[in-house]
């Protein structure tokens, strides 16, 4: 019954893609179709996975779907954890999950059991892949002991690098958190003020690869200064910096957990604030100005409470390249409030201001050639 079933779904795919033609659907016709493609695509993912784990044969998983045998190997062993998860199982039966949706919830659920039902209510609420992926990497880091997590990142540590055939010099490298994010903060900032500085608009990655030498060669009093948020419970400190409890923080917003030890470390060079998220409520604090004030700035870069999971754009969830803008406009009345504050990337917050400026809450674009000149 089942082959009769397989067979008549290919035969009648076959005969949809013969007839499709991209070219002549209206935009809501090619959405359409697009949803039902990839409907296809998810049921047909856990008859794969499920029968190619029944056979324990990747190689022919790989040749049959044209994939790599590290994602033919990573969907049986998701298929193997849906049989112990009926949960997992039963939504990758009935095509609400695409196989690497399943494979990150799989891969959390063995490591933190009882975590399916939450990923997968991130799925079923819109979640693209890029948030579920972090919610089950924060999962997954949360539920490990900081200071042999601590070690493994230690351990992991790299730094490549190699010569392309266009002859330019290609890095690649992985760093433990209390020394990436600082740079992060760095090269973003610096990126940021040569975009500003630029006549001509790049891509951002450009003014990142730029910002690189600009930071090394530069001399002057804010050589060498770092930012970076590090949240850690008081309970923690007064403890001698020594674990970390139910219920506590020690950890960079958005990134993931450090080991007390290294935040002690951190501390000892580093401006302190203290921050009860249950007492004064920050959203009582209103501006008409633009300057934005250090206690709202710092609620922005915690996040919300109680999670404290650092900053995100709200519309399509990316976490870098973000600027704060005021929800409604600044030129239309907008508060500077932290209930009109949201983070944007830069694509977002683009796409913000034009609705705004075609609603009417902007001044008209000045034209091009006047894009530079003194008001």
């Amino acid at each position: 019954m089942e082959r009769h079933y397989l067979a008549e779904a290919v035969g009648f795919a076959r005969r949809a893609n013969q007839a499709l033609a991209p070219g002549r659907c209206s935009d809501a016709e090619a959405r359409d179709l697009l949803g039902r493609y990839a409907e296809l695509e998810k049921l047909a993912a856990y008859g794969k996975a499920a029968l190619a784990a029944r056979l324990k044969d990747p190689g022919g998983l790989a040749r049959m779907s044209g994939t790599s045998m590290g994602k033919a190997r990573e969907a049986i062993k998701t298929a193997r954890e849906a049989e112990r998860t009926p949960e997992l199982a039963e939504a990758l039966r009935a095509g609400e999950l695409s196989l690497d949706q399943a494979t990150e919830i799989a891969k959390t659920e063995s490591a933190v059991p009882g975590s399916t039902g939450r990923l997968l209510g991130r799925v079923r609420g819109g979640a693209p892949f890029h948030v579920l992926r972090e919610n089950a990497r924060r999962l997954r880091l949360e539920a490990q002991d900081p200071q042999n997590l601590a070690r493994q990142q230690h351990e992991a540590r790299y730094l490549r690098h190699g010569v392309t055939d266009m002859g330019t010099i290609r890095f690649e490298a992985e760093l433990e958190p209390h020394v990436g994010m600082p740079l992060l903060s760095r090269l973003q900032a610096e990126a940021k003020r040569l975009s500003r500085k630029a006549k001509a608009a790049e891509p951002f990655e450009r003014y990142l690869a730029d910002a690189l030498p600009a930071l090394l060669d530069r001399k002057g009093p804010g050589k060498g200064r770092t930012e970076m948020v590090v949240l850690v419970s008081h309970g923690v400190a007064e403890r001698g910096w020594n674990d970390v409890r139910d219920e506590e923080f020690c950890k960079i917003p958005g990134v993931g957990p450090i080991s007390p030890e290294t935040a002690k470390r951190i501390a000892g060079n580093a401006f302190l604030t203290c921050l009860f998220y249950d007492g004064r409520d920050l959203r009582h604090i209103r501006r008409w100005g633009g300057r934005i004030p250090a206690e709202i700035r710092i609620a922005l870069n915690l996040g919300d409470p109680p999670e404290f999971e650092g900053r995100r754009c709200v519309d399509c969830g990316n976490r870098y390249f973000l600027e704060t803008d005021h929800d409604e406009p600044r030129a239309a009345g907008g508060e500077t409030a932290l209930d009109n504050l949201r983070d944007r990337c830069d694509p977002c917050h683009d796409k913000k201001t034009a609705r705004d400026r075609e609603a009417g809450l902007l001044r008209p674009q000045r034209p091009p050639a006047l894009a530079h000149a003194p008001p």
